[in-house]
């Protein structure tokens, strides 16, 4: 399976490889985003998405350049065709490749969970970009995605209700907004090196919703997932990474805690696909659902 011819040609002549007979890869599920390996040893990662998209790829490709800027470890923009000028109806983003892989088939160790949380301090020491509509106010995770209504759809579930009644007595803490990944867990992270050793952190993937917010809102998503995925002791080395890394205490961590909670679906279920997907075999639906309540129960006791 590979990307449609047309693609193929375009993202070809902006590797000036046109004509060659190039190698691609689903990375995801057998399709986009395709990795491109061409017969001279050079790569590319395509990502295609849908015209309805658009708004996310302005997004990717805008905070890219700005996360660039700054020195984090992501990919740089060879390409892009935000307006389906090339397959009509489909958007493309031409970038370079990062070495390592976000797959990991057991829990990884502490030393992995502090240095996500001090590359979650050094996204956090980004100033906040303008507001526009390509980088918007974020207020929560994964923002296109509508929880809240997930869980009126679904049975009610007695511990969602209470920490959405928490928050909505609470006003948001007030803080000074930075740049915010939106999305920030363990597989949207590439490690190069034994996963058994913790490895090195050698990217940060998939900013399509990227913004402007509080530094709380990518910590709480990696402290959820760290805790869906290891444990508390996990999501302590999270904390402890960032705070080591931004040189002071993280603010407003059982608050944001709660609203990375509240960012999952109701009963984990297309999680735990993505979860499994990225090599985690070892966790099924019902203990990422206890670990993601447990997660929650211990953030609404540390809001009291």
């Amino acid at each position: 399976m590979t990307p449609d011819a047309a693609l193929v040609a375009w993202a070809l002549a902006a590797l000036d490889g046109a004509g060659t007979d190039a190698r691609w890869r689903g990375l995801r599920e057998g399709g986009s985003p395709w990795l491109l390996e061409l017969p001279g040893g050079g790569t590319a990662v395509l990502r295609v998405v849908p015209a309805a998209a658009r708004e996310r790829a302005v997004t990717e490709v805008a905070a890219l350049e700005i996360a660039a800027s700054h020195g984090l470890p992501v990919p740089r923009v060879l390409a892009a065709d935000l307006d389906g000028a090339v397959l009509p109806g489909s958007l493309a983003v031409l970038t370079t490749t990062l070495p390592g892989s976000s797959r990991v088939t057991a829990p990884p160790p502490p030393a992995r969970f502090r240095a996500l949380g001090a590359m979650a301090a050094a996204i956090a020491a980004v100033p906040a970009p303008p507001v526009s509509a390509e980088l918007p106010a974020r207020e929560r995770s994964i923002s296109d995605v509508d929880f809240a209504a997930l869980r009126r759809a679904a049975p009610s579930r007695p511990l969602l209700v209470a920490a959405e009644e928490t928050l909505a007595d609470l006003d948001p803490p007030e803080r000074a907004r930075v740049f915010v990944h939106g999305d920030l867990w363990q597989g949207n992270t590439l490690w190069d090196g034994p996963p058994a050793q913790g490895g090195t952190l050698t990217g940060v993937v998939d900013w399509d919703g990227a913004g402007s917010g509080a530094a709380g809102i990518d910590l709480g998503s990696l402290r959820c997932d760290a805790w869906m995925s290891a444990g508390r002791e996990a999501a302590a080395a999270v904390l402890a990474g960032y705070e080591a890394a931004a040189g002071r205490p993280a603010e407003d961590v059982a608050y944001w805690d709660v609203v990375a909670a509240l960012a999952t679906p109701p009963t984990i279920d297309w999680f735990t696909d993505a979860i499994r997907d990225q090599g985690r075999t070892d966790l099924d639906q019902p203990t990422l659902l206890d670990r993601r309540d447990a997660f929650l129960r211990d953030a609404l006791h540390r809001l009291g």
